[in-house]
């Protein structure tokens, strides 16, 4: 847990029961996809985070788009993905890494295409909750994709 500024930490605040990280890896197989996508419902329903309905379905959104993308394009050099779960206070983040070196960029849409517009769903769906996502490299090579969402929509 992050404490700022400087609260001592006897009068720091306790974190809530929900929060923690979670890690767990799945096959770059196709079938990994609904099976990453039912654990973190899973574990969102088990921890018992209190995140709206719409954010909670746009966060199974993500993670099908983040797991199917390293599937298809990242499973001949990462044959296994990593997937993280983050919850704080206020907030819960999903990371999917694998060890492919390309950073793909979100297309614009394609009306043409069948498929390819994964990252600019994912990007559309955390920016309409009010999160962020992003690309990061790992020490190893390969990339991260993530995405945070508040776990309550922003007030309009």
């Amino acid at each position: 847990m992050e404490v700022r500024g400087s609260v001592p930490h006897d009068q720091a605040p306790a974190p809530v029961p929900y929060e923690g990280v979670w890690r767990f890896t799945a096959p770059a197989v196709d079938a990994s996809v609904p099976l990453v996508r039912h654990g973190v419902r899973t574990l969102v329903a088990d921890l018992a985070v209190p995140v709206d309905d719409d954010i909670l379905y746009g966060l199974l959104v993500i993670v099908s788009e983040l797991v199917t993308n390293a599937v298809k394009h990242a499973a001949v050099l990462s044959p296994e993905l990593g997937v993280e779960v983050a919850v704080g206070p206020d907030w819960i983040r999903v990371a999917v890494e694998d060890q492919h070196p390309y950073r793909p960029k979100a297309l614009e849409a394609d009306h043409g295409r069948t498929g390819g517009r994964g990252l600019l769903l994912v990007k559309t769906i955390t920016t309409e909750a009010g999160g962020s996502c992003d690309i990061a490299q790992t020490a190893t090579g390969g990339k991260v994709i993530w995405a945070a969402l508040p776990l309550q929509p922003p007030a309009r």
